[in-house]
């Protein structure tokens, strides 16, 4: 099982945009730099996380990110879910999949209990707890983010 890369790099974004403290918000050309994306890919992102009702322009086009309601509130459950639709690690557990052994496969078991462990987990991390452990990161790094 592999979180495609839109995910990986939009749960980046998100820590960008949550530890900007400035009311005017983060630009895209900043979260870009910081991260190393291109700015054409990062509108996938950014699109993607406006669309979830994440994150919303400060004043309209052309202005800095901020997220919609306070990192401690975002889990990154909503993050996947912003470019996934919800998290499946096989076909088996899809709704549209049907199977003659549905009813007696202990694997099918193991599997939904697998991706419950996972889901579970996804929402018990908030946004804030990454933020909070990426400043711990860079200030053992002796990194500063201006």
């Amino acid at each position: 099982m592999k979180f495609n890369t839109k995910t990986r790099y939009g749960l980046r974004a998100m820590i960008e945009i949550a530890r900007e403290t400035d009311h005017n918000g983060i630009y895209q050309k900043e979260i870009a730099e910081r991260q190393n994306l291109s700015n054409k890919y990062l509108d996938h992102i950014v699109y993607a996380l406006k669309v979830a009702g994440l994150i919303t322009n400060v004043k309209g086009k052309k202005s800095g990110y901020i997220l919609t309601k306070p990192a401690s509130e975002i889990t990154i459950l909503d993050i996947n879910n912003a470019f996934e639709p919800g998290i499946c690690i096989i076909d088996c557990l899809t709704m549209n999949y049907k199977c003659d052994r549905e009813a007696s496969c202990a694997a099918k078991v193991f599997w939904e209990d697998l991706n419950d462990m996972i889901i579970d987990y996804f929402k018990s991390k908030t946004l804030q707890q990454l933020l909070e452990q990426q400043v711990k990161l860079e200030k053992k790094e002796g990194i500063e983010i201006e």
